[in-house]
């Protein structure tokens, strides 16, 4: 009878093997990793930029940090009159004025698109956790040197969040910061130095 619970508990042990294994297979390879897609055969996006429309208390605090401090390159903002924007249902007879801020250098880069609208009086979400509040919870940020990032990050006076940074693996680390309006973002690069 052992040798039956043996062989048994065996089996089991290989099938966890096997799905830990998969899961290493299905981590290390990204491109596997599609869960869901429409079953069409073409693309399903026009483009693979992502734009990010960010409603901020103040403006000018929230444009220095992601420009200056974290290193957004601002291009040409735009602006949409009160009848469209409400037309199309995103404010309540409000004008838009947005600051575009780019990741990146070339023509699909993903943009952060601020505004904000003082008279709206609009409350903060629950930020005490990404947890915390359903919905987007936080923004990552791959940099080209984590600290470049977190002198500008320093000399600007910004606390970091936790234990961060942390490592990830090889040279690269993670490091949760908080904009003006207390949202996550989070910063994930190579460290160029041991020194913090």
């Amino acid at each position: 009878m052992q040798y039956w619970a043996m062989i048994f508990s065996l089996k089991r042990v290989s099938k966890g093997i096997l799905r830990l294994a998969l899961m290493v297979v299905l981590c290390a390879c990204p491109e596997s990793r599609i869960l869901c897609q429409e079953s069409s055969t073409g693309p399903v996006f026009s483009s693979p930029v992502l734009d990010l429309g960010m409603v901020v208390q103040d403006l000018d605090a929230s444009a220095a940090f992601y420009g200056k401090v974290l290193g957004c390159k601002e291009v040409e903002g735009f602006s949409v009159a009160s009848p469209f924007a409400t037309s199309i249902g995103l404010v309540d007879h409000m004008d838009v004025t947005a600051r575009v801020f780019l990741l990146g250098e070339g023509e699909k880069q993903s943009r952060i698109k601020m505004m904000s609208f003082p008279k709206a009086k609009a409350a903060k979400s629950d930020q005490r956790f990404i947890h915390s509040t359903l919905g987007f919870s936080y923004l990552t940020l791959h940099v080209m040197n984590l600290d470049a990032s977190m002198k500008r990050l320093k000399a600007a006076k910004i606390p970091f969040e936790g234990e961060t940074p942390v490592a990830l693996g090889g040279n690269n680390a993670l490091l949760v910061v908080r904009d003006p309006d207390g949202n996550f973002v989070e910063l994930i690069g190579p460290r160029r130095s041991a020194a913090e």
